[in-house]
């Protein structure tokens, strides 16, 4: 379903959440997306559609998003929480220079065998690639001006 469209209240419905106006805004915004946003970065998008909503309902909203199991949230930095509406298996890509945050395909990474971890039983895994474009990696190498 469109998060866009006019059943999203109805999603927030069967998901326990109560529609109210704001919570709609924060899910068809973070819904849709195909970024990967932080919270702030969540509330500037919504603010254009109501500029009085606050930060504790962007928070609260996506935290309940996460909980109810329509979004999840990844720590892919220090100190940077960010929502991913693809709930579908996958890994990681972040660009180093612009810090823009790519699915990649489960399938299109092998990991050939996972440590054991006595004590542990891991139940779910995910790969964080960083990297920058392979194309202006190789002419800052040859510039000398490589961050």
């Amino acid at each position: 379903m469109d998060p866009t469209s006019d059943m999203l209240p109805a999603r927030l419905r069967d998901a326990g959440i109560l529609p109210s106006v704001q919570r709609v805004a924060v899910a068809r915004y973070v819904l849709a997306t195909h970024d990967h946003p932080s919270a702030d970065e969540v509330l500037l998008q919504v603010r254009r559609e109501l500029p009085a909503i606050s930060r504790a309902t962007v928070y609260n909203t996506l935290n309940l998003l996460v909980e109810r199991g329509l979004l999840r949230a990844h720590v892919l930095a220090p100190r940077r929480v960010v929502f991913d509406p693809n709930l579908d298996r996958h890994h990681h890509f972040i660009d180093e220079r612009s810090g823009r945050i790519h699915d990649v395909p489960w399938s299109s990474v092998q990991v050939p065998e996972l440590p054991e971890l006595p004590g542990f039983e891991v139940h779910e895994y995910q790969l964080v690639m960083r990297g920058r474009a392979a194309g202006r990696a190789a002419a800052e190498r040859r510039r000398g001006t490589r961050r």
